[in-house]
């Protein structure tokens, strides 16, 4: 159970740090505009139409920069499904171990320019790492000899009658 309790304290710490880390952008950008979120710039390099097995889409293409250096190509999606006519904004994400990125196309504007969301989301991964902390120490806690031992003795002590209604039951 010490284990389970440490996996709250991560997701806690997770939680935490996140909400109070992250960082949200929406901005207009054209073809070849940058902007910067945390230490990370985003230039937007255009959108294509794209086609999919059952919806057609806008792609957008945008590399990511760190210090001057590329660090990622995102292509977030603004799809409409044939079947409904319906439009759905598909997230492009980028996930590290102490942060992710997001982009999100909005809706195109004039002369090529998109309506664009960016986020920089730092230690998502650690909410994750609490939830498996968590489900490890469920699994170690069911797992432990002592209660299957206390359960029989607790099965044994029962009169005869309580435990044959039970198979019944079950």
């Amino acid at each position: 159970m010490l284990v389970a309790h440490c996996g709250i304290a991560v997701f806690i710490v997770g939680v935490t740090m996140v909400k109070g880390f992250e960082t949200e952008k929406d901005v207009r950008m054209n073809v070849g505009e940058t902007a910067s979120i945390g230490d990370y710039t985003f230039r937007f390099d255009g959108a294509q139409d794209v086609v999919g097995p059952n919806y057609t889409a806008a792609r957008g293409t945008f590399s990511v920069s760190r210090d001057g250096r590329e660090t990622t190509v995102l292509y977030p999606e603004k799809r409409r499904y044939t079947a409904q006519s319906q439009v759905m904004t598909e997230a492009a994400i980028d996930p590290g171990l102490l942060r992710d990125l997001y982009v999100s196309l909005g809706e195109p504007l004039d002369e090529g320019a998109w309506s664009v969301r960016l986020y920089h989301k730092p230690f998502v991964d650690w909410i994750w790492g609490g939830c498996f902390i968590m489900a490890l120490g469920g699994a170690l806690a069911v797992s432990d000899r002592r209660y299957r031992i206390a359960w029989r003795r607790q099965e044994s002590a029962e009169p005869a009658s309580t435990r044959a209604a039970r198979r019944k039951v079950a």
